[in-house]
């Protein structure tokens, strides 16, 4: 089933497209109750841990080491995973990584595939590919089933369906099911799915899937996961093709033992994940017989050499800081135009898009911190959105308007002169656009009112901050005037 995919290359800024979305209320209600069950569940999880900053720690130096040694362990990797009996491709870009799918699903004469969630398949829009080249590829995790049915696209990286409540998943099975008389208790949603997958489970010879970590020691694939659909993927196809990003490794099996304590806590608000899939190599009569492995760049190898921006790629795909995000609790994942939304979206789209598209997600943040804080890795995000934001700016040139009123103010503030005219000339400015109000305020207990004025419209650019809430006019008498005043009495 085709859909129209999240491509920022044509999706409209940030700020466009928030603004339509905060317009529909059960959008944002379903995406605010959907977080906030996952928070309270993250919370109490990562309470009971008392070595939970270790851990944080821990994970933050595997990251950082794997990032700075990462040809090392790639090559690593390969020759341990080809000695097991796999095959390793390398994919430059998109474009590359599509071809080598589609050329291998041929190569077996095979017409449809079942797929475990994967965002590096959804990132290089791997279904469409399969689609153009006449082969059906069926999602079986619960969440992108439902997105793929409602030809919809996913909004968070762990809960693809989030902004869905039960009564939209239920008109969409009773449309794609044909199952009419469709009950709306979570179990009767579960158990059409389940019916729906398992005739795939039994029939299709091939799979997709992508990969949480590569381990360079053993060779070994890990893919952790909540439904079991993924275990059925692993080990019933004849065929399997994993398509992963090159930052994924680790260097030891042992490295997984803080990275599997975290990620389950900050995704989904589990102990552990109930199934963790790993294996090492082909094993006659055991699970697929022919494994091939796409490693995927696509902009990662530009990422690495940027020294600020580089702890994106530390990134374990847990989606806490979307839960904890509150821009994105108010627009949902769509307003990101990219697969990955949320603040991980916000630094990772652009600087995978070389800053020549999504330049406007730097700015889709608060810069409040939330998602650092709750980051299992430590990603600093605030600090590369503000890297990307300076980059953005530098790569527009002097002539872009935030670069032009930065380099006015800048020339505003050297002189105390210009600094005093700017003043005269704003008060002058806003008289057409000042209203008087009435406001109440207390002092000591007595309640007194004070007639201020306030702006509520400003035009051109200025008008985004109006837009959403009025402005102070400035006062007629300023501190330097009011001390200049008092010391000559």
């Amino acid at each position: 089933m085709s859909r129209v995919p999240l491509d920022p290359r044509t999706a409209p800024t940030f700020q466009q497209a928030a603004r339509a979305l905060l317009g529909d209320a059960q959008l944002r209600k379903n995406v605010r109750h959907a977080t906030d069950v996952i928070q309270t569940k993250r919370r109490k999880l990562v309470e009971e841990k008392q070595d939970w900053q270790a851990l944080r720690e821990s994970g933050r130096q595997i990251r950082a080491h794997v990032l700075e040694n990462l040809d090392v362990y790639l090559e690593e990797f390969e020759r341990n995973f080809t000695k097991a009996g796999g095959v390793i491709h390398w994919a430059r870009d998109a474009a590359e990584a599509q071809k080598i799918v589609v050329g291998l699903v041929k190569e077996i004469g095979t017409t449809e595939v079942i797929k475990i969630k994967s965002m590096t398949t959804e990132e290089i829009q791997l279904n469409n590919a399969l689609e153009a080249a006449g082969v059906h590829a069926y999602e079986t995790d619960l969440a992108e089933l439902i997105i793929q049915l409602g030809e919809d696209q996913p909004s968070h990286i762990v809960v693809p369906a989030l902004h869905k409540n039960r009564a939209q998943v239920r008109e969409i099975f009773r449309r794609t099911m044909n199952l009419p008389d469709l009950g709306d208790k979570p179990a009767d949603l579960a158990d059409a799915a389940r019916r729906f997958l398992r005739e795939k489970f039994l029939r299709v010879t091939t799979a997709v899937s992508g990969a949480n970590f590569l381990v360079a020691e053993t060779g070994g694939v890990c893919i952790v996961e909540s439904e079991g659909n993924g275990r059925m993927c692993l080990t019933m196809p004849e065929t399997l093709i994993s398509v992963v990003g090159v930052e994924k490794v680790v260097p030891r099996w042992q490295d997984l033992e803080p990275l599997l304590q975290m990620l389950p806590r900050s995704a989904t608000g589990e102990r552990m994940n109930p199934y963790n899939s790993m294996w090492c190599g082909v094993h006659p009569g055991d699970g697929p017989q022919r494994m091939h492995i796409v490693l995927l760049d696509n902009g990662r190898t530009e990422v690495l050499a940027d020294r600020e921006g580089r702890q994106t790629l530390q990134c374990i795909r847990c989606g806490a800081c979307q839960n904890a995000c509150p821009v994105y609790r108010q627009t949902g994942g769509h307003a990101y135009g990219s697969v990955y939304a949320g603040p991980i979206g916000a630094i990772l789209t652009p600087q995978l898009m070389h800053l020549e598209h999504s330049q406007s997600l730097p700015y889709a943040s608060s810069l409040c911190g939330a998602c650092y804080e709750v980051c299992p890795v430590k990603i600093n995000i605030p600090e590369v959105l503000i890297h990307l934001r300076h980059k953005v700016v530098e790569q527009n040139g002097w002539y872009a308007p935030e670069s032009l009123a930065m380099k006015a103010v800048a020339q505003v503030f050297r002189s105390e002169r210009r600094f005093r005219a700017a003043q005269r000339l704003g008060r002058l400015a806003e008289l057409p656009l000042v209203k008087s109000e009435k406001r109440s305020f207390a002092i000591v207990g007595q309640k007194q009112e004070a007639s201020d004025g306030w702006i509520g419209w400003l035009p051109g650019l200025l008008g985004g901050w109006t837009s959403t809430r009025d402005l102070q006019a400035m006062p007629q008498e300023t501190f330097r005037d009011w001390w200049e005043k008092r010391g000559k009495q």
